[in-house]
C-alpha cells in the first residue's frame, strides 16, 4: 500500500512539474508575440492606418452617398411605414461588390507597381462609364493628393527615403507634376487622379501592408454608405455602429479582398450593372441631400 501511495504521489509531482513547464512555455510564447507585434515598423503602419481610417480625414467622401439616396428614392417601402433597413442591407452588400470588382484591382495594382500610376489612372477613367461615379472618384482622389501635400508629405518623405520606399514616392511626385502641367494630356493620357489607384500608391508610401490597405479601402466605403444611411434616417447612430461592428461585414470585406487578390485590372468590371443606373440617376432626383 505504501508503495502504491508513493507511485501516485510521484505521478502527481510529475504532472505538476509538466504543467509548470507548459505555463512557462506559453508565457514565453506570448512574450515573443508581443515583442514581434510592437516593432517600430509595425507601429509606423498602424499609425498610418489610424490616420487613413479617421472619419475626420478630409476626403470629401461623406458628401456622396454612392448611389444610396437614389436607390432609396427608387425603392419605396410598402407599406410606407415599413422599415428600410432590409433594403439598405441589400444595397450595402451590392455596393461593396461593385467597388471590389471595379476598383480594388486598381488599388492592388498601384500598390504593387507604383510606376504604372499614370496608366492605371487612365485605364480606370476609361472603364468608368457612369459620370456621377467618375466625378466622385476624381473629387476624392484629388482630395487625397491635397491631404498628402498639406498634411503628410513633410512627415513621410524623409522616412520613406530612409526606409528605401522611394519607388512609390518618385511615382507620386512625377504624377503630381504631370497633373500640374498644362500639357499633361498631349501624349494621349488624361491625368484625372482617381481615388482607387491613388489609394494603392499612397498606402504603399505610408508603409501600410497591402492586405490592410485593401481591407481599409472597402471598410471606408462601407462606413461612408452607412453614414449616408444615418443622415437619410434609415439607421440610427447605434444601429450604424452595430452594422460596422458586425461579423457579417467583416466576413464580407475579407472575402472580397481574397476574391480580388489576384484579379488583374484587365479583368476588373461591373458585377452589378444596375448600380450604375442608381448612381447615375442621383443627379436627376427632384431634391437630394448629397452631391451627385
Amino acid at each position: 500500500m505504501t508503495s502504491t501511495n508513493d507511485d501516485q504521489q510521484s505521478l502527481q509531482n510529475e504532472i505538476a512539474s509538466l504543467e509548470r513547464q507548459l505555463r512557462d512555455a506559453k508565457a514565453r510564447l506570448n512574450s515573443d508575440v508581443l515583442s514581434v507585434s510592437s516593432t517600430p515598423a509595425n507601429d509606423v503602419a498602424l499609425h498610418a492606418l489610424l490616420l487613413l481610417s479617421d472619419s475626420a480625414l478630409p476626403l470629401g467622401s461623406f458628401a456622396f452617398s454612392s448611389g444610396l439616396e437614389s436607390y432609396l428614392a427608387h425603392h419605396r417601402p410598402s407599406p410606407p411605414s415599413a422599415s428600410q433597413v432590409p433594403s439598405f442591407q441589400a444595397f450595402l452588400r451590392l455596393s461593396l461588390s461593385t467597388l471590389a470588382s471595379t476598383a480594388l484591382p486598381y488599388v492592388l495594382a498601384a500598390y504593387r507597381e507604383p510606376e504604372k500610376i499614370e496608366t492605371l489612372d487612365n485605364d480606370f477613367d476609361a472603364s468608368t462609364p457612369c459620370t456621377v461615379a467618375r466625378r466622385a472618384s476624381v473629387t476624392q482622389g484629388r482630395a487625397l493628393l491635397a491631404i498628402w501635400d498639406r498634411s503628410f508629405r513633410s512627415h513621410y518623405t524623409k522616412s520613406s527615403k530612409a526606409n528605401g520606399h522611394t519607388v512609390g514616392l518618385d511615382a507620386l511626385m512625377s504624377f503630381q507634376a504631370l497633373i500640374r502641367s498644362a500639357s499633361s494630356a498631349e501624349d494621349g493620357f488624361q491625368r484625372n487622379a482617381h481615388l482607387a489607384p491613388l489609394w494603392g500608391l499612397m498606402t504603399r508610401i505610408l508603409q501600410v501592408p497591402v492586405h490592410d490597405a485593401a481591407y481599409l479601402f472597402l471598410f471606408s466605403h462601407a462606413r461612408t454608405v452607412i453614414s449616408a444611411a444615418v443622415r437619410a434616417s434609415v439607421l440610427g447612430p447605434y444601429q450604424a455602429q452595430g452594422v460596422l461592428a458586425s461579423q457579417d461585414l467583416q466576413e464580407r470585406i475579407r472575402s472580397l479582398v481574397e476574391e480580388m487578390w489576384e484579379r488583374k485590372v484587365e479583368d476588373a468590371g461591373q458585377t452589378v450593372p444596375v448600380m450604375d443606373l442608381w448612381v447615375g440617376r442621383h443627379e436627376k432626383l427632384y431634391s437630394r441631400i448629397f452631391n451627385s
